[in-house]
């Protein structure tokens, strides 16, 4: 019984002490420092050990301004933990607060000199100066004790204190000097300098580390000086010197393929085609792997392919790889891409979906009959076959629920349903997508939600929905004149009504597909003059001077819009770009 009676007795007792430090946790952090002190001096009296609470109760008497109070508990502690040295930093912080500077000082010189006894109290020295505000007494602590015992490691202290003094050229040196003594800590070193750059090449911070790599380079080669370069050219998504920082490093050993090939699908996915056959074309060239090999060359024929190649050419191409290496496993994902070749250059779906069915019978994993199930039901969608599409889109995502690939086959019964006209079994599918793991799904499924939501409220029969959505099957059909006459029927039909901006600017998209750039122009405006606070008045603002700038040749007027993004959309996606091409539009570039 008496056992029992103590067991009672003791988990009362920890529950009020958690108690206790819940209370005095929560008077402080609002505000009442009163109540909070009151709390803490018990908590102290009872564990005069324990720093937290002793710093706690400092702060709240600092707060009420009573300061020989502080000083009281100071000197107190330090009689019974004379090892507790920091407190030196915590009395003259008191002296200080009552403007007496030069009893502040004094004990801020204690405080150091206790750092020579012992460097490893730097960190706590630091970190209360660092609390109290004091940088520069911080930044000589951390750097006293490093300097006293060479194996502490305070460096990404002091990079945070200089970060905080906004004095970043410090602050980059003292993370490359951490890299520089461990080349372990490269990656959490890209992600701290990640938060002071942007993908703007011409931003202050991007230059300065920019050049700071360049000197060290210089001053003394080393691989993680190229490794850094390399990874902020990527960020500025400059993907050519990136690979020649790769280059470099492949060359003297230190690299590897697998870096490059990495920039060449970040260049691939960016649009940058050019950078990424450099990429791969390097990769082809000096791999002995074959399945490397493989990778490499169908990436060098999907950017032939989105650059406008001749098919013969690219058919050629195909046929070549396929007599090197046969119809296997191993080609499997390029007889895939021959398929969408097939289908969506040459017009000839039936022949593609043959491969498709042939590729589906070679033993591959779940995961690659997942991708070439999605790419046949693409066909079929393309081919108006719109009920065998769902069963295979269906199987996909019942059979890969969770994984990127079944979410993409859930969007897809979506985006088929939508084509259908079945909005609300689409809406409903969407719903489920908002919370995709792919970012980029989920993107898709709420711009393809609200493009249903925003067109069905004044228009219950979804008349004009329903011919858009055609329009939109077209369109991904790559009948393009059909599209632009379907289009141009809404136009004249639901003058005023939701959907005409994304019938003009679907049609815009579709005549610059067509070459008939005058047209897509007067699209372009046409939205800005409709409603200038519009959803898609900053990508209209924003292709209007790609369009002025790349097809129309007229400089003045690119520059004209680009500055609009500039200056009246500063939140939009497309600022950094535009930035970027008005100053050089505006600077040597054209001179």
């Amino acid at each position: 019984m008496r056992k029992l009676l103590l067991i009672i007795f003791c988990c009362f007792s920890l529950q009020f002490y958690a108690q206790e430090q819940q209370l005095a946790l929560q008077y402080f952090r609002n505000g009442n420092y009163e109540k909070a002190a009151s709390f803490y001096k018990i908590l102290h009296k009872k564990h005069p050990y324990n720093t937290s609470y002793t710093n706690y109760l400092i702060d709240c008497y600092q707060q009420l301004e009573k300061f020989e109070e502080v000083k009281t508990i100071i000197n107190n502690q330090l009689k019974k933990f004379p090892n507790q040295e920091y407190l030196y930093v915590k009395l003259g912080y008191n002296y200080q607060l009552q403007h007496l500077q030069e009893k502040a000082t004094l004990n801020y010189q204690k405080a150091l000199k206790a750092i020579e006894k012992k460097p490893t109290t730097g960190y706590s020295i630091g970190k209360t100066f660092q609390n109290s505000n004091l940088l520069n007494y911080a930044l000589l602590s951390y750097k006293k004790a490093m300097k006293l015992n060479p194996s502490l490691n305070y460096y990404f202290q002091i990079a945070t204190i200089y970060g905080e003094k906004a004095e970043i050229e410090n602050m980059f040196n003292t993370y490359l000097d951490l890299v520089a003594n461990n080349n372990n800590y490269l990656p959490i070193t890209k992600n701290y300098i990640g938060k002071f750059i942007t993908n703007d090449a011409e931003n202050k911070y991007n230059i300065l580390l920019k050049n700071i790599l360049l000197k060290h380079l210089q001053n003394n080669p080393k691989s993680s000086w190229n490794k850094l370069l390399s990874w902020l050219f990527i960020q500025q998504k400059e993907y050519t010197k990136a690979l020649i920082q790769e280059k470099a490093l492949y060359k003297r050993n230190l690299g590897n393929l697998q870096n490059i090939i990495e920039i060449g699908e970040i260049a691939f996915q960016n649009n940058s085609y050019e950078a990424s056959r450099k990429c791969f074309n390097y990769v082809v060239e000096n791999t002995n792997d074959i399945e490397t090999e493989l990778i490499s060359k169908l990436y060098l024929l999907e950017i032939d392919i989105k650059t406008n190649t001749t098919i013969e050419i690219i058919e050629t191409k195909f046929k070549q790889l396929f007599n090197q290496y046969g119809k296997n496993t191993e080609t499997a994902s390029i007889q895939v891409k021959y398929a969408e070749f097939l289908a969506f250059k040459k017009n000839e779906p039936q022949k593609a979906i043959s491969i498709l069915n042939e590729v589906l019978k070679l033993p591959l994993n779940k995961f690659q009959k997942g991708k070439i199930k999605t790419t046949l039901a693409d066909i079929l969608v393309f081919s108006n076959k719109f009920n065998s599409a769902l069963i295979y889109y269906t199987q996909v995502q019942n059979n890969l629920k969770n994984h990127v690939i079944g979410q993409t086959a859930r969007f897809k019964i979506a985006q088929t349903s939508y084509f259908k006209g079945d909005f609300d079994w689409a809406q409903s599918q969407l719903k489920v997508l908002k919370n995709s793991t792919s970012q980029l799904i989920a993107n898709d499924a709420l711009d393809l939600n609200l493009l249903i939501t925003d067109n069905t409220v004044k228009d219950s029969l979804k008349i004009a929905l329903k011919k858009y959505a055609i329009a939109d099957l077209l369109s991904y059909q790559h009948k393009n004149q059909q599209a632009i006459d379907t289009l141009q029927v809404i136009l004249e039909n639901y003058k005023g009504h939701p959907i005409e901006d994304e019938a003009l600017f679907k049609q815009a998209k579709l005549y610059e597909n067509l070459n008939n750039f005058d047209k897509a122009e007067n699209n372009y405006l046409q939205i800005i003059n409709l409603n200038k606070d519009d959803i898609l008045v900053d990508d209209t603002v924003y292709f209007l001077a790609e369009l002025y700038l790349n097809k129309l040749n007229d400089i003045e007027k690119a520059k004209e819009y680009y500055q609009k993004i500039i200056f009246e959309f500063p939140s939009s996606i497309y600022l950094v770009d535009a930035r970027k091409k008005y100053r050089k539009l505006r600077g040597d570039l054209i001179n």
